[in-house]
C-alpha cells in the first residue's frame, strides 16, 4: 500500500518535529505510528499490543529499523521496510540490543520516543497531531475499511434470528471481518432490555429475543473505524423509532458542526444543545460523545474543555447515544462540509438534512 509521495510526506512532517524539538533521533515503536509511518505496515505480534516489535528511528538524515532476529525475516520479505529507505538492525532475541543500537544511531544526541525509551523525551504528546491530516491515499485506504467493516456488520446483523446467543453473534461478525483480514478491536453486542441497561455491553451468553445492538472497532492497514448498527424482530414501536431518529439527528448535528478550523468543544456544545432540543437534556452525561479517530481508537474524546481545533481532512466518529439507542459512523472533516466514510451498504436508510448538509444514516433493520 505504501506510496513514495506519502512516504516523503510523512518523513517530512517527522524531521520538521525533529527540528522543532531539537533532537537527534525520533524513536517509534506504538503500532499506531508504526502503521501510519510506514502506510499500513504492522509491527504487532499481540493484535490487542499498543507496542509494536519492530522500532522505526529516524535521524535528520537516515532512517534505520530495529527488531530481533525473529521478527527479522517478515521485516524483510513481507514489510519491505528497505523499500521505504529503511536500513534494518537486528539483534539476537536473548540479547536486547535495542537501546544500545539507538544511541550508536544517536551517536551520543539527543533522543525522542513514543514508547518510554529510557533516556529519550517523551515526544508523544508532539507526535500524535502529525497523524491528523489524513493523505489523500489514506483517505481512499480508509474509505475502503469504511466501506468493508460497514458491509460486515450489516450482513451480521441482518442474520440475527431470534435464539442467537450475543457471543456468537460477535463470532459471526469477527468472522466476517477476518475474510478481509480486518482485526476486530472492540466488539459489543446487547440483546432486549441489555441495550438501555449498559453502555459499553459487552457480549455475553444472553439470547435475542426483539432486538439487538452489534458495535465493533474495526482495523485494517492501522486505520481504525467505529460502526453500531441495531435490528429489531418485527414492526419497531413508535417510540423506540423516535428515540432513534432523534439519536441520529444529534449525531447528524455533531457531523454537520466538524468542519476543518472549528473549535472542537464548540462542536462539543453543539451535540450537547441537540440533545436538549431533542428532549434528552441530561443524556449526554451518561457517556463519551466520541471524538477524533484514526489510528487510535479515539485520538482524543471531546468534551466542554478541548483545545483542538478540527483540521482538514481529519477523521472524526461521534457516537451520541440516548437510553436504549446509539448512533455512530466513520466521517471525515473537509472544506466542502462532512464526508462519510462509512455508510450503510445493505441496511434502510434515514435521509436527514442538517445544517445544509444531507446524511444517508441507518434506520433500524426491521426482521
Amino acid at each position: 500500500m505504501a506510496n513514495l509521495q506519502e512516504i516523503t510526506e510523512k518523513k517530512k512532517r517527522v524531521r520538521e518535529l525533529m527540528t522543532k524539538l531539537d533532537l537527534d533521533a525520533i524513536v517509534l515503536k506504538r503500532q499506531s505510528n508504526y502503521s501510519w509511518l510506514t502506510c499500513g505496515g504492522m509491527n504487532l505480534v499481540g493484535i490487542a499490543t499498543e507496542m509494536g516489535a519492530v522500532s522505526l528511528v529516524l535521524t535528520h538524515d537516515a532512517e534505520y529499523a530495529i527488531c530481533n532476529n525473529i521478527e527479522a525475516p517478515r521485516i524483510e520479505k513481507e514489510e519491505k521496510l528497505e523499500e521505504q529507505g529503511y536500513k534494518i538492525r537486528t539483534f539476537e532475541w536473548y540479547d536486547d540490543q535495542e537501546r544500545k543500537i539507538v544511541a550508536d544511531i544517536a551517536r551520543g544526541g539527543k533522543a525522542g520516543s513514543d514508547c518510554g525509551l529510557p533516556g529519550a523525551m517523551d515526544i508523544s504528546n508532539d507526535f500524535n497531531p502529525l497523524r491528523y491530516s489524513l493523505t489523500t491515499w489514506e483517505v481512499e485506504r480508509y474509505r475502503e475499511v469504511g466501506h468493508l467493516t460497514s458491509k460486515a456488520i450489516e450482513e451480521i446483523t441482518a442474520s440475527i434470528e431470534p435464539g442467537d446467543r450475543e457471543c456468537a453473534i460477535v463470532g459471526r461478525l469477527v468472522a466476517k471481518l477476518w475474510e478481509n483480514r480486518i482485526d476486530y478491536i472492540t466488539t459489543f453486542c446487547a440483546a432486549d432490555e441489555r441495550i438501555s441497561t449498559f453502555r459499553h455491553p459487552l457480549a455475553t451468553e444472553k439470547e435475542v429475543k426483539k432486538r439487538a445492538m452489534l458495535c465493533v472497532n474495526s482495523r485494517k492497514w492501522g486505520l481504525i473505524v467505529s460502526l453500531t448498527r441495531f435490528v429489531h424482530i418485527g414492526k419497531v414501536p413508535s417510540d423506540l423509532d423516535k428515540l432513534y431518529k432523534a439519536n441520529v439527528h444529534i449525531d447528524c448535528v455533531l457531523m454537520a458542526n466538524t468542519l476543518p478550523g472549528r473549535s472542537v468543544a464548540e462542536v462539543f456544545r453543539k451535540g450537547v444543545e441537540a440533545y436538549a432540543e431533542m428532549g434528552y437534556p441530561e443524556e449526554y452525561k451518561l457517556h463519551h460523545q466520541g471524538g477524533a479517530i484514526g489510528y487510535v481508537g479515539r485520538d482524543y474524546r471531546a468534551n466542554f474543555d478541548s483545545k483542538e481545533i478540527v483540521q482538514e481532512n481529519q477523521a472524526f466518529v461521534w457516537n451520541p447515544s440516548i437510553t436504549g439507542s446509539k448512533s455512530e459512523d466513520l466521517m471525515l472533516a473537509t472544506a466542502q462540509g462532512p464526508v462519510l466514510l462509512s455508510k450503510p451498504v445493505t441496511f434502510p436508510t434515514l435521509e436527514m438534512k442538517v445544517g445544509g448538509y444531507v446524511f444517508q444514516r441507518p434506520a433500524i433493520l426491521k426482521k
